[in-house]
């Protein structure tokens, strides 16, 4: 089940909302969404919801046992790390390492096919951080194991984040109160992401979809140059409005009930450097990764080559949580080794030139990293790299390329701008005209009313009958 689909929308969520304003403690409140949570992430595999549970009962008794024992804590936080990322890498890595010592030895012959649990590596994640606050002192224990599990399963974020760090949460999971103005936000903010993502980011994802074809090599090689480059415009689209579209509807449903989840986007394809871009891009991994990895390495207050290596141990981990596949090990890498350059020189070359220069040298970086993304068999990524530029021998323009830019070129302009912050700017100052005023802004409260309504009924409509669907960030 996905949050956007009709059978989400207009029966688990109404039927979750519904049953839990009729409930009066908190204790019943959180029994509520424990029971739909675990409803929820069973939709997809029943069979992984006893995984879910035994990761989760892992990491409470151990935080348990650090909070008692405290004087063996290293050892128990060690062996935490030991089980929960043994039993991610096990789901996640064993069929890709096995490929690769097949393809190097010839053992083993036949590669086991692993199913990949929904959400393992945002939860995983999640667990971890809370069994490490708990060791740092940051956060006491959960003595309840049912309100851990709520934490891990919680149906909002538990399938494709935001990760959400338990110290976070821990407030809203035992005393939040709801109050009107945040369901009021939180209806529209879920409102915006269904939109985004029924209306947007599944047309962009059409577009691309046609011109990066992902299992047929000889008809990506016969992709015109302007094709491929429109078919990765629009994937560089689909997967930001297709991934914050996702953390809009948990923000919003999280608002609801009285939940707050921090933003895990920030307009990162605004960003004037990839430093920035990082700081603007799925914020809770980036976050993650500098608490509970960079820092601990020494950050940067360690020498030059040790800071280039606790840079290459993050971003070689960064690629490895988005997939195994040695794709996404170079898209981290080629990340690190951009930022490697901001940090030594490049950053303080950029403050010397017009911010324009700087904001298209990081969407030329970040367009190009998105084409190491989208292909996980290298040999497709090579061939689309190669076709790029023209070397497949493929010609510059075709038909098919043209025929597809005229019929979408409007919704490619407003997709464009659903990615900037330019709607949100112009919201800001027409209030902010009539405030200077004192005029009461009676038009943009109609349209504060009409807005969210016109979305919910526009993604309805997209969602009729539409089977293409997906949601990126479930395959990691």
């Amino acid at each position: 089940m996905v949050f956007s689909s009709l059978l989400f929308v207009y029966l688990f969520l109404a039927l979750n909302l519904f049953i839990y304003s009729r409930a009066h403690t908190i204790t019943s409140k959180n029994i509520i969404m424990l029971v739909f949570s675990l409803i929820f992430y069973s939709w997809g595999g029943p069979k992984y919801l006893i995984l879910l549970a035994g990761m989760t009962f892992i990491s409470w008794g151990m935080a348990l046992a650090i909070h008692r024992f405290y004087e063996h804590r290293k050892i128990l936080l060690i062996l935490d790390c030991v089980l929960q990322l043994g039993l991610l890498g096990f789901f996640k890595y064993t069929g890709f390492l096995l490929g690769n010592l097949s393809a190097i030895t010839g053992f083993p012959e036949v590669v086991p096919q692993i199913v990949l649990p929904i959400g393992i590596s945002f939860y995983t994640f999640q667990l971890l951080s809370y069994v490490v606050d708990v060791y740092r002192q940051e956060v006491e224990p959960q003595k309840k194991y049912w309100l851990l599990l709520l934490y891990a399963s919680l149906f909002h974020q538990c399938i494709a984040g935001p990760i959400v760090r338990y110290q976070d949460v821990e407030r809203d999971m035992l005393h939040r109160v709801v109050k009107i103005n945040e369901v009021d936000r939180g209806i529209k903010r879920f409102c915006i992401g269904l939109a985004k993502k029924s209306i947007l980011a599944n047309g962009c994802a059409v577009i691309a979809d046609t011109f990066l074809v992902t299992d047929d090599l000889r008809s990506l090689a016969d992709m015109s140059v302007l094709g491929l480059w429109l078919g990765v415009l629009c994937f560089m689209l689909q997967i930001y409005l297709d991934f914050s579209a996702y953390s809009d509807m948990a923000i919003g449903m999280g608002l609801m009930i009285g939940f707050h989840y921090k933003e895990n986007f920030n307009y990162p394809y605004i960003a004037n450097s990839i430093t920035d871009f990082w700081r603007r891009w799925h914020i809770s991994l980036s976050t993650f990764f500098r608490d509970y990895v960079y820092i601990p390495l020494g950050g940067s207050r360690v020498s030059a080559g040790r800071l280039v290596i606790n840079l290459l141990v993050v971003w070689f981990l960064t690629g490895m949580w988005h997939g195994a596949s040695w794709n996404y090990i170079f898209w981290g890498l080629y990340f690190f080794i951009f930022l490697v350059l901001e940090k030594f020189f490049l950053l303080r070359k950029f403050e010397k030139l017009p911010r324009f220069i700087s904001h298209i040298y990081a969407l030329v970086i970040i367009y190009f990293g998105w084409v190491l993304f989208k292909f996980e068999d290298l040999a497709a990524l090579g061939t689309a790299l190669k076709g790029m530029f023209g070397l497949n021998g493929n010609r510059f323009f075709d038909m098919q390329t043209g025929l597809t830019f005229s019929n979408y070129v409007f919704f490619l302009i407003f997709a464009i701008i659903a990615v900037t912050p330019l709607l949100k700017n112009i919201r800001q100052k027409i209030i902010s005209w009539f405030k200077t005023r004192n005029i009461i802004p009676y038009p943009v409260y109609a349209y504060e009313i009409i807005f969210p309504v016109v979305l919910l009924i526009l993604s309805t409509m997209a969602l009729v009958g539409n089977s293409y669907n997906p949601f990126l960030y479930f395959q990691f």
